[in-house]
Formats: C-alpha cells, structure tokens, sequence
C-alpha cells in the first residue's frame, strides 16, 4: 500500500460508531455515512443516525495503521478496495447526497425474478417476486395468492430478499 488508501471495515454487528470511536482516539480517518431515522415514541419525534451501510465502517488508512487497526476489537474483517479512485468518487457523491434533505436509504440489490418480503408500509408481511424493475427505486411485484397475480408498486427500500 502506498499513502492512505481506501479499506473497508466489515465489523462486528452493531459495532459501527464504536469503530468510528477508536479510530477518532487512534487518529486514524474513517467514514460511517448514516441516514436520519425518526421515530415516535409517546407523541414525540427522535431522530436516531443509522448506518447506510450497516457492517460497514470505510478506513483510510497507511501500511502502519493497517496493522493497528487489524488488533481493534470490532473488526471482523478488512476488505481491499481495488479500484481507489472510483470508491473514493462513488463514497463522496453519496456523502454529498447525505448532507441534503434528500431521504438517502440503502437500495437492496433487488433483480427481476428474486423472492422478496415487503417490510413496511400498508401490504408489510406479504411476500412476492419481483417481476420487473423501472428505474432505481420502483419495483413491480407479482403476488400470488388466490391463485391469481397482482402487480404492485413498491419502493426497493421498502422490500428485502427472503
């Protein structure tokens, strides 16, 4: 490795902030992009910062912090980002996209003919197959039930693969 160059830190579950923690104290840089998530709780809004990219924790880091890092207690595993140059493109636009009031959430990688669930949302529980995509957020879903189909429109971030 040469310089500070991008890795990817698959941590422990739910150890995110707690590496971004560490590495603050061990002056090593990271990037944890995290999505605003309100809830309500007795009448009142909370605001709770959830990680984009849960497991995830992005590291720049020098051949001698790589070995520092490799003894932290919530890593699992280091990844290597090949292509450094379009990762740091790619991790700066969504950085930028964060810091807007655009609603950022993590699209799960839904093809046609994947067996989903939908998660939330008024037909939350029901399972289906995605029968087309259109664009990068909409998906069309074939529900069976009555022995008949149904096509629905749901947003990606609404669905995960069963």
């Amino acid at each position: 490795m040469y310089g500070n160059d991008w890795v990817v830190a698959h941590t422990k579950p739910r150890c995110e902030k707690k590496l971004v923690q560490h590495c603050k104290r061990e002056g090593i840089a990271s990037s944890l992009p995290c999505y605003r998530s309100p809830h309500r709780y007795r009448g009142k809004t909370v605001i709770f910062r959830k990680p984009l990219f849960p497991g995830y924790v992005f590291l720049r880091l020098s051949g001698d912090q790589r070995h520092l890092i490799r003894q932290c207690d919530y890593i699992a595993n280091l990844l290597t980002v090949l292509d450094q140059e379009l990762f740091d493109r790619q991790l700066r636009e969504i950085l930028a996209a964060l810091e807007t009031d655009v609603e950022v959430r993590l699209a799960p990688a839904i093809g046609e003919g994947v067996r989903v669930q939908i998660k939330s949302g008024p037909l939350r529980g029901l399972e289906g197959w995605v029968e087309n995509r259109q664009g990068p957020t909409t998906v069309m879903l074939r529900l069976d039930f009555i022995g008949q189909a149904a096509a629905v429109k749901v947003e990606a971030w609404e669905l995960e693969p069963t």
